[in-house]
């Protein structure tokens, strides 16, 4: 099985790879700042690292990882924009707006997305590419829900605006990997735990959501719980899934 580090590194090592549609020359400056803004790569990982515990070569879900990377940046791009979180900073550098204006931002954003899309496209079977573009229109309908304010629980939030594309994550490493449909459903609930712990950890760091609903101590609780379900659900399925339980783990405890 390859070690978390080693999953990261066959990323990067993708996206430095990667080539863009012609016709978007003059925007592939920007769409590679905010590509290399740097984060762990969880997503991705989280991809190839299924396809390993699932018995497929990781090599065969490098395609689909790097697109999952590729909407996720989108969406980072987009959220920080004035007319959505109106984010001037990002990991330490400035927002792709700020360095390259927002109009700029705006289409680095839509083609990141597109080119995630067509390398998901890319792949011979159809279902990867269904599934992140599924994935993707729910986490653009939980972003509405956040940024009109409207009134849902915070679980479901979370579920649509982060828990789409970390179960998409799961998803397309089985596609990659060849798990037929009926053999998917334990890694899939194993998936849909994810966002959910992400996200509760994400609010206790941010001090937002859970945080604010709940108070800290009982947002680190529904990290915890998400965690432990987590792990239940890899315990239930007939493969190694160490390297899967660790990025559980590395996730629970994360600070930044």
């Amino acid at each position: 099985m390859r070690a978390p580090e080693d999953l990261r590194t066959l990323v990067e090592e993708g996206l430095d790879e990667l080539s863009f549609h012609p016709s978007l020359a003059g925007l592939a400056e920007p769409m590679r700042y905010a590509l290399a803004g740097g984060g762990k790569r969880i997503r991705p990982v989280i991809c190839l690292a299924t396809t390993d515990a699932a018995g497929g070569r990781v090599e065969d879900a490098l395609p689909a990882a790097l697109a999952i990377e590729l909407v996720h940046t989108f969406s980072l791009v987009h959220d920080d924009l004035p007319s959505m979180d109106d984010d001037d900073e990002r990991r330490g550098r400035p927002s792709l707006h700020v360095a390259y204006a927002d109009g700029v931002a705006l289409l680095a954003g839509d083609a990141l997305l597109a080119e995630g899309l067509r390398l998901a496209a890319r792949q011979e079977r159809p279902e990867p590419a269904r599934e992140l573009a599924d994935a993707t229109l729910g986490m653009i309908g939980g972003q509405y829900l956040d940024v009109t304010r409207a009134d849902v629980a915070l679980e479901e939030l979370h579920r649509l605006k982060t828990g789409r594309l970390f179960a998409a994550a799961v998803g397309l490493g089985l596609w990659a990997a060849d798990v037929l449909p009926e053999h998917q459903r334990p890694w899939r609930a194993f998936g849909d735990e994810l966002g959910l712990l992400f996200q509760a950890v994400d609010d206790v760091i941010d001090g937002d959501g859970y945080a604010i609903e709940l108070g800290d101590g009982a947002a680190r609780e529904v990290a915890a719980a998400a965690a432990r379900r987590a792990h239940e659900r890899l315990a239930a399925i007939g493969a190694d899934t160490a390297v899967l339980a660790e990025l559980v783990d590395e996730l629970a405890v994360r600070t930044a």
